[in-house]
């Protein structure tokens, strides 16, 4: 008697590939589109800046190859290293502060407040307003003569207040002060998220355990909000070492070369001066930095997870 089981078992195999093929194309179909555009807005750029950093090349002639030539003259160049130190004082400065002002912000918020969507809106839209607008705004806050800013200090009795973004010692506090206001909202957000998914069965387990509200805070809230810190703290680190648009706004470097930090020095040698190559070095030498700095919280961060 013949056996005819094996051909609808032929038959549903065929059906369950074509199904699996379907599926696995309609996924491509939506990160093609994505990964195109990274690829050639992100990595082909990346990939060449990489290469003409060994090169010596003025977008007038052709490239020449100068080995590790834009690396030595960058280690003997004093506005790399001022740069350098003025990138590491904006994050030393951006980082916690913006990091406690959004978290501060995310539990003055996260309860039952009147107009509470109010208030999370008007924190949160500092961060989509115009850069411009905002940098313009805190210019005149910070005016030292006619800003409001002075003008309360010396009511309170600062007899000699600061001269801000005039003054290459208070320059960058300024900017610090300017960009912590206006990225908190966003990472206010972030920690809103975080808070929200607490089971409050944490909470309450700790207050019939006697806990007070900053033993709570401190032995509940934050290691249940240690994923959301982790992003945050990537997002933040990437963010100050990259930091341009403002500073150029704001003081364009100065006063002198008070505020000049690798990003922008990095836009002056390459756009300004035509210098790619050493321009591409230093973007490079960005790079590893902020590398590093990523790839260290990673390890720590699966070191305290262990």
């Amino acid at each position: 008697m013949a056996v005819t089981a094996p051909a609808p078992l032929a038959t549903r195999e065929r059906t369950k590939r074509r199904r699996r093929l379907r599926d696995i194309a309609v996924g491509w179909s939506f990160i093609l589109p994505n990964f195109a555009g990274f690829a050639l807005l992100t990595l082909v750029p990346m990939a060449g800046a990489f290469v003409l950093a060994f090169m010596e090349w003025d977008s007038f002639t052709p490239p020449e190859w100068v080995g590790l030539d834009n690396f030595e003259r960058m280690l003997g160049d004093p506005t790399f290293w001022i740069a350098l130190g003025n990138t590491a004082y904006y994050a030393i400065g951006h980082i916690p502060l913006t990091m406690a002002a959004s978290l501060g912000l995310a539990l003055l918020l996260n309860r039952r407040l009147r107009g509470l969507g109010f208030f999370r809106t008007a924190m949160f839209f500092p961060y989509v307003t115009s850069l411009v607008a905002v940098a313009v705004v805190w210019n005149m806050l910070f005016n030292p003569t006619a800003g409001p800013i002075n003008q309360a200090l010396e009511f309170f009795g600062v007899a000699d207040p600061p001269g801000w973004t005039s003054s290459s010692a208070w320059a960058m506090p300024a900017v610090i002060i300017t960009s912590v206001w206006r990225d908190m909202g966003y990472y206010m957000v972030l920690y809103l998220t975080g808070l929200q998914a607490i089971p409050t069965e944490y909470h309450e387990a700790a207050e019939v355990d006697g806990a007070n509200a900053w033993q709570r805070f401190w032995n509940v809230t934050i290691p249940s909000l240690r994923p959301t810190t982790f992003f945050v703290l990537v997002m933040i680190t990437i963010s100050s070492f990259k930091v341009f648009d403002l500073i150029v706004v704001m003081t364009d470097g100065g006063p002198g070369r008070a505020t000049t930090v690798l990003s922008q020095l990095i836009y002056r040698q390459g756009i300004i001066e035509n210098r790619f190559g050493y321009s591409s070095a230093i973007a490079l030498v960005l790079f590893v930095i902020v590398l590093a700095f990523t790839a260290a919280q990673f390890t720590l961060q699966k070191r305290k997870e262990l």
